[in-house]
């Protein structure tokens, strides 16, 4: 097949409204290439989801930047259909733990859950307990944008949203870990009481909470090994028929 074939530009007639340049991409030596990937895996290899943070600040240019990183993300129609609400401040985060906790005491205690999840949850030594949601320096709460709520009042179709903003939250992480900081993904379920507390737009939905900071000294974590290659990849080198 030929590398030659038509791009999809916009019309004559849209080009200064939607102008287009070059792509910058630098191809690289099949060597650095292999050694950029290997050194990337060992260091997200490692990576782990902390439960217990220490209450050292973290500035909010890492914060900034690592939400700057995620938005890079690609999502339909270019919409960015996320939102991400970040506070340090000890009231919100006293609230928002307060709230979690009491939808977690009812999924734990009074068997919300069901028998198989709290089965699967047991290796992780997980219980309705929370404190990481006050102590942890910075919560990010990750919200999906429903739809696009303009400042007339006119609502606007957003594309492929969990799609997009679940990629948003994994480039997100990704950033974190990357630049020397550890979260993990909480997902109180429901979450409604976050869009309550945050004061958020009924446009918007809790999508992931994220707890920022860095680990208490001398924190343990499950030892859990990640499936192997085999089990997460197929390749399909013919048509099924």
């Amino acid at each position: 097949m030929s590398d030659h074939y038509q791009h999809p530009y916009p019309p004559p007639e849209l080009e200064a409204e939607y102008p287009f340049h070059p792509l910058e991409f630098d191809r690289l030596d099949p060597q650095e290439m292999l050694e950029r990937a290997t050194s990337f895996y060992a260091q997200m290899d490692a990576r782990r989801s902390p439960r217990m943070f220490a209450s050292d600040p973290v500035p909010i240019g890492l914060i900034e930047l690592a939400i700057a990183t995620a938005s890079t993300a690609p999502s339909g129609a270019h919409k960015q259909p996320w939102k991400f609400v970040a506070t340090q401040n000890p009231e919100v985060k006293r609230a928002i733990r307060q709230a979690a906790e009491e939808e977690e005491r009812t999924n734990y205690l009074d068997n919300r859950m069901n028998e198989e999840w709290q089965e699967a949850l047991a290796p992780l030594g997980t219980d309705h307990h929370k404190e990481f949601l006050e102590i942890a320096p910075w919560i990010v709460v990750l919200f999906e944008e429903r739809f696009e709520l303009r400042a007339d009042g006119q609502k606007r179709t957003n594309y492929y949203v969990k799609e997009s903003t679940g990629i948003a939250a994994g480039m997100f992480i990704t950033a974190l870990h990357n630049m020397g900081l550890a979260t993990l993904t909480h997902t109180p379920s429901p979450m409604n009481f976050l869009s309550r507390v945050l004061g958020r737009p009924n446009n918007e939905r809790p999508f992931i909470l994220f707890p920022i900071g860095f680990p208490l000294p001398g924190v343990k974590v499950p030892t859990l090994a990640r499936k192997p290659l085999d089990q997460v990849m197929v390749v399909v080198d013919r048509p099924h028929t």
